[in-house]
């Protein structure tokens, strides 16, 4: 599948997502609920993913944006939120830097604390961490049938543990989420939403977003 392709199959994804998770198109759906955590949600701005949340007990004078390394087109931002006392962190992908090759070469990477990625056979993703002040180690991955991000955040759900349940936009699986605990050191916990990119999903995908 030629680049081009792919960059339009995901654009009907990101389409759907965002109609989803609007309020008159359907609703996000999962199992779990982030202690402390509103989001994330997902919507399509032009070429780019925005996966938006709010901490409810971060709370910051001001806000910064911050360039994703490796990812030429893409940043995370954070400032006071409008609507609550917390802090909304937007984190911006671009599309072309999903479909650039050179990150496909970047080192595998586990989760931090060294845990395998739920769902993933091999546990691990081409990948890249970085540390901005009170998240550290956010990490983003990405593969031929995946994108996610791992955003920390205290967890009280046991050592090492991982607690994983199903993603939904609209009636579509669009794939997981998971809660992860802090490692045999006490740290690194927080959650990490894998994006399902697989061909089967984005036909599914493709039919439903004629219906918007």
């Amino acid at each position: 599948m030629n680049t081009l392709r792919q960059k339009n199959l995901l654009v009907t994804l990101l389409i759907v997502l965002s109609a989803a998770f609007g309020t008159s198109c359907g609703d996000s759906s999962t199992q779990l609920e982030i202690p402390g955590v509103d989001g994330p949600e997902l919507t399509l701005q032009q070429d780019n993913l925005l996966i938006a949340m709010t901490f409810e007990n971060i709370q910051l004078d001001g806000g910064l944006r911050y360039a994703i390394p490796e990812y030429q087109n893409s940043y995370v931002e954070i400032g006071p939120s409008l609507s609550s006392s917390g802090t909304l962190m937007s984190i911006s992908v671009s599309l072309d830097d999903v479909f650039d090759g050179d990150l496909q070469l970047l080192d595998p990477q586990k989760l931090p604390g060294d845990r395998n990625l739920p769902g993933v056979a091999s546990g691990a993703l081409p990948a890249v961490a970085f540390t901005i002040p009170n998240w550290e180690n956010m990490t983003f991955y990405l593969g031929s049938k995946f994108f996610g991000v791992f955003v920390p955040v205290k967890m009280n759900i046991g050592t090492n543990n991982i607690v994983t349940a199903r993603f939904y936009s609209g009636k579509v699986r669009a794939g997981n989420i998971s809660l992860v605990g802090p490692d045999a050191n006490g740290e690194n916990s927080g959650f990490v939403l894998l994006l399902d990119l697989s061909s089967s999903v984005k036909k599914r995908l493709k039919k439903i977003a004629k219906k918007y």
